[in-house]
Order: structure tokens, then sequence, then C-alpha cells
């Protein structure tokens, strides 16, 4: 009987030394990613950028907000926040504690489903199915989060336009609502972007590639995301199961090329899609991806 019973036994074994350690250890193994992206005219400066999305917080995770108030030391010109920040009722007070110090800079953010609605339990098969009916939770206090970030002087970019003036640059922006949950209103914010500003940069919080190809065709340099979690769980030397939206899996996090130059668009168009830093409370484990927040260093287009 003995060799018919190790297997099982090893089986489970393994299960349990790869859950504990998805749910122990990587889930708060905060991480730090560094990309260059030469978007910028020939002979600019750098501008650093400090990408920041899904920080799902609740009010206990003090290392998380000890960590994500510790990223001001990197110094960057400017702070995105894509969306989902809230996990609990409470949450609001702590998030904005954690991001107290970077509210000194400037900054720009959208909304999302996760600031909007409470988790709730869900079957985590469902997000294999292409199509899937969302479960929302009670309201959260969306707007005390929206308040508390523009009081401080960043600029909410929900389904809208704005710009800032960053390291003496001039940055023009747009952002939309969630449209994961399909609350974009592209039409909103739709136009050739300005070809005289320094830098054209487009947000939403889930990388859908329709939304994604209007703003490239709409001149964007930069485009920033968030939403997949990286996969959240990933298998090595395959990657993500799943990316919970319409993009690829091989573009469910980090930078990528999303449209080569052309005569519509003679930049192209850059997509940095953030792995996050956070969980569902219900869902606490990541594997093979780390909780990440990334500091984008943007350099000149080679002349």
């Amino acid at each position: 009987m003995r060799p018919i019973t190790a297997l099982p036994v090893a089986a489970v074994a393994s299960a349990t030394a790869g859950l504990a350690y998805a749910s122990l250890y990587e889930r708060t193994r905060w991480t730090l990613r560094r990309f260059e992206v030469p978007v910028l005219a020939p002979g600019e400066p750098p501008l650093r950028v400090l990408h920041l999305s899904d920080l799902h917080m609740t009010a206990g995770q003090r290392s998380k907000q000890e960590w994500v108030a510790g990223l001001a030391d990197l110094r960057p010109h400017l702070v995105v926040d894509t969306g989902d920040n809230l996990a609990g009722m409470d949450a609001v007070p702590a998030t904005l504690r954690a991001l107290d110090p970077l509210l000194d800079l400037p900054g720009v953010f959208v909304t999302a489903s996760n600031d909007y609605y409470a988790p709730r339990p869900k079957n985590p098969l469902k997000y294999f199915r292409r199509e899937h009916t969302r479960v929302h939770g009670d309201e959260l206090p969306w707007r005390d989060l929206r308040d508390g970030l523009t009081r401080r002087g960043w600029l909410d970019l929900t389904n809208a336009t704005g710009e800032l003036t960053v390291d003496g640059r001039r940055v023009v922006f747009a952002g939309v609502d969630d449209s994961h949950l399909r609350l974009d209103r592209y039409d909103r914010v739709a136009g050739a972007a300005d070809p005289t500003a320094d830098l054209r940069v487009g947000l939403a919080h889930s990388p859908e590639p329709r939304v994604l190809d209007r703003f490239a065709a709409d001149g964007h340099d930069l485009l920033l995301c968030g939403h997949t979690h990286g996969g959240q769980l990933r298998v090595p030397f395959y990657g993500a199961l799943v990316t919970n939206c319409g993009i690829d899996r091989d573009r469910v996090r980090w930078l990528h090329r999303w449209a080569e130059a052309s005569p519509a668009n003679p930049r192209g168009t850059w997509l940095h899609v953030s792995a996050g830093l956070g969980t569902s409370p219900y869902a606490p484990v990541r594997f093979a991806c780390p909780p990440e927040a990334t500091l984008l260093t943007l350099t000149a287009r080679p002349g």
C-alpha cells in the first residue's frame, strides 16, 4: 500500500507548502520594479514616474502602508494611481495615510470597481470564463478617497482630461473610468492629444484593448493601467493563467509596446500594466507574482 499512498501524501504536502508560501510570504513581499521608457523628446532629461495600482487596502495592513509611504524616498517627479485602492469600509483613512508623503508631489488618478464596491467571496473558477456575472458588495466611501486626493492637488482623471507641469515639462492626460465594468466614456476625452505638450499620458484601470487602441489612435505616448494583478497566480515558464480582461497573457504585466509608430501616431505608444500591490481579502494569495509598484524612468527617444 505504501507506494500507492505516497503520491497523494506528497501531493498534499506540496500543495500545502505552496499555499503557505503564496498566502504567508509572497503576498507581502513588497517589490519595486524599474523600467526605462524612451518617450521624451531628444535631449530631454529623464522624468521619474511612480505607478501605483490595486492597493486593495484594509485598515490593518500596516506593512503595506509603511512601504507605500516609503516610496516617497524615490523622489518621483509624478505619481500615477490607476485605481482599486480600497478593500474595506474603514480603509480610506489608512489609504490616505499611506499615500500622504506622495500627496506632496504632482499626482493623477482614476477610480475603479474596488474603490466603488466592497469585495465579496467569489468562486475563483469564474475568472476562467471570458464573460461572467459580476458580483458587487456594498458601496464603499469612495468619494471620501477622491476628495482626500483632490484636496492635496492630485487630478481626478476619471472620464476626464487634465494637465500638469512636472519638473518643468508640460504633461497632458486623459483618463477613463473602469472599462472592465464598461463605465468608460472615452468620447468625453477623445481627440488628438496635444502635439505641443512634452508628454501625453492615458490612464485606464483595466487594459481593455478597445480602450487602449483609442488612446493610441489619439497619439498618447504612454498608457498606464492596472487591474490584472499580473495574473496573481503564475505558472513558472508559462505565465499568467488568466488576465481578467481583454488583454493577452503576454502583456498582462509590465512594459510593452502597444502601437508602433505610424503616420497617424508618429511616436507610437508604450503600455505599462502594473501587477499591483494587493489582493482581495477573500483570495489573499500570490504565486510567482509578488505585489509591486513601478518606478518608470522616462528617457529621450533616439534622435
